[in-house]
């Protein structure tokens, strides 16, 4: 069992929660006390960047010379590298933004390093620390009023959030990097990003029947889709509700990085088409404050391109951007839109582009149809029969295009849009911090094995896998499967047990590579799309042949919990998997 959910046993009602949401593009922090949560769980304290009239501040984080200590994070981030670029001193900071997605669908170690603004390099983990110790002290230091004198730093209990589709080791990353920002291992867990969500928005008056409020969807028996769509990724889940009233996920998190950005990306690609060249990229090496208060703009005009709408967006662009054009194409960018395809659409006033509705709501093509397509699929499945809403969660729900989107593509069900959809995230890792039970049932999004041996059968096993341990053949590679992919995982509950037996006398550890794969019954770890993702030592107090020891593996939890007892001794061993080898 991992120390966190252990932590948990012995103390599962912490007198406050402290909540990070950690997002691509927007993070924030929140936090409620027990007797708040008792009385009213929506009950909950967020930040508020008031300088900016906005519940969230941006990813970004400026990083001093060193590289070890941080200047600024969120807004102040911004303003200050841009006062660090007029006084031509800032080539030598490191500068981060949207930096999450680093972790997202690529191998992850634990010594790795980023790229910045500046394509300069610095470990992650630092980044990530900074970044993390800075909305910790900022809690602190904002809410000092109602925290301080009434409760100490070891009385509460921190709740980090990560995309459910993000893999164990992206998972175990993120944890290290609280670590080393000063969050005691056993006062953190980590929170699954839509199913956060769907706590908060259980509690919700969003339908009226009689004198009583509710979301509509906490009836015993009811299914519900989650789409929680934040700036990177599309997180999916579905998820039914027991008679206890609590949750359980009825078909495993998927999703993709089809999250806001994309849409950035699809507005950065249209002025490059007019400009004839990679323009954004050389405002971004050039001139990166403009750069970055470009799309601070094109964030607020975007949440107003609607499907239904025919007025123009009308976006002003940098001084330093035009000049760049003119400069390297030798015609003005309002000459150069006279010779696109967009010549009938976009148009150029006093450094303003005007751009045509049909033409602004194409950026939202590729995130809206993947997500489209991708729910399409989900809710085809057999398994998905009867899911009767869809709930929309995250900053990029608020879009009316993609709202727009899933009510036509699935008019049948009903469409759930919470009022604080881009706060949902957070404040739900609140609930669930007091409340880790709420979800009470998980599925498997892999196949999970170890790598063992097993006595060698001339009639079964590969004979290029026969290898020979004090005068015993056996058969090496062996995929030990634990958990199937799509297999239901009941939250607490042991999954697996297996009995393990040293097989050389001066052992003092007993290693086990963990494999994962998408098919359900692997024979050997060499199969095709069989990956080694990490490893669980367990140790030994003793030495000679033939030790025994009982594995127990729980699946169920947001981490994978490992508990690992010496038959001889009685020892109980509470492990991890180390996933960042």
């Amino acid at each position: 069992m991992q120390i966190s959910q252990f932590f948990y046993l012995k103390q599962s009602k912490p007198l406050l929660v402290a909540a990070i949401d950690f997002g691509t593009t927007y993070s924030s922090w929140a936090f409620s006390f027990r007797h708040e949560y008792e009385s009213d769980p929506t009950q909950i304290s967020a930040k508020q960047w008031l300088e900016h009239e906005s519940t969230k501040g941006p990813t970004t984080v400026l990083i001093k010379p060193d590289g070890r200590t941080l200047e600024a994070f969120g807004y102040e981030a911004e303003t200050r590298y841009a006062e660090l670029i007029d006084e031509e001193a800032h080539e030598s900071y490191y500068f981060f933004k949207r930096f999450k997605m680093k972790l997202w669908n690529q191998k992850i170690e634990r010594d790795m390093v980023i790229q910045d603004e500046n394509s300069r390099y610095l470990s992650a983990k630092t980044v990530f620390a900074l970044s993390i110790k800075w909305l910790k002290d900022d809690l602190w230091r904002i809410s000092n009023d109602k925290i301080s004198g009434t409760i100490r730093e070891n009385e509460i209990h921190w709740v980090l959030t990560v995309p459910a589709i993000w893999d164990n080791a992206a998972k175990q990353f993120m944890r290290e990097a609280a670590k080393q920002a000063g969050i005691e291992e056993t006062s953190l867990t980590v929170a699954l990003e839509p199913e956060a969500a769907s706590l908060f928005c259980r509690h919700l008056p969003v339908e009226r029947s009689g004198n009583k409020t509710s979301l509509g969807i906490p009836k015993a028996g009811q299914r519900y889709l989650v789409l929680d769509a934040g700036g990177g990724t599309i997180d999916i889940t579905v998820h039914g509700v027991l008679r206890s009233m609590e949750v359980k996920e009825l078909y495993k998190a998927s999703g993709g990085a089809w999250g806001g950005t994309k849409v950035d990306e699809a507005f950065k690609g249209f002025i490059n088409d007019i400009a004839g060249f990679d323009a954004m990229g050389d405002l971004k090496r050039n001139h990166l404050y403009d750069f970055i208060d470009l799309f601070r703009r094109f964030e607020n005009k975007k949440r107003s391109i609607s499907p239904d709408k025919d007025s123009k967006t009308i976006i002003p662009l940098p001084l330093s951007l035009c000049t760049l054009i003119e400069k390297r194409q030798g015609r003005a960018l309002c000459d150069l839109i006279k010779n696109t395809y967009y010549a009938s659409s976009v148009s150029m006033t006093n450094e303003k582009v005007k751009i045509d509705a049909s033409v602004a709501r194409r950026f939202f093509e590729t995130c809206v149809s993947s997500t489209v397509g991708h729910l399409k699929n989900i809710l085809s499945l057999p398994v998905n029969r009867g899911v009767e809403a869809i709930l929309m969660v995250g900053g990029f729900s608020e879009s009316p295009m993609l709202q727009y989107a899933v009510s036509k593509e699935f008019g049948a069900l009903k469409r759930i849009v919470p009022r604080e959809a881009s706060l949902a995230v957070l404040k739900g890792a609140v609930i669930f911090g007091h409340n880790t039970k709420a979800i009470k049932e998980r599925i498997s999004q892999r196949t999970y094995g170890v790598e063992t041996t097993s006595p060698f059968d001339a009639t079964k096993h590969d004979v290029t896998k026969k290898k020979y341990y004090e005068g015993k053949a056996r058969c090496t590679d062996i995929f030990f499967k634990h958990i199937e992919i799509g297999q239901k995982l009941k939250v607490g509950e042991t999954q697996f047990k297996r009995r393990y037996v040293s097989i050389e006398s001066d052992q003092s550890s007993i290693v086990f590579p963990i494999f994962i794969t998408y098919e359900k019954n692997p024979m050997y770890t060499t199969d095709p799309g069989c990956t080694c993702v990490g490893n669980l030592t367990i140790p030994l107090s003793r030495s000679g042949k033939d030790r025994e020891v009982i594995v127990r593996f729980i699946f169920g939890g947001t981490e994978i919990d490992v508990e690992a007892t010496e038959k001889s001794t009685r020892k109980v061993h509470h492990l991890k998997i180390d996933f960042l080898v």
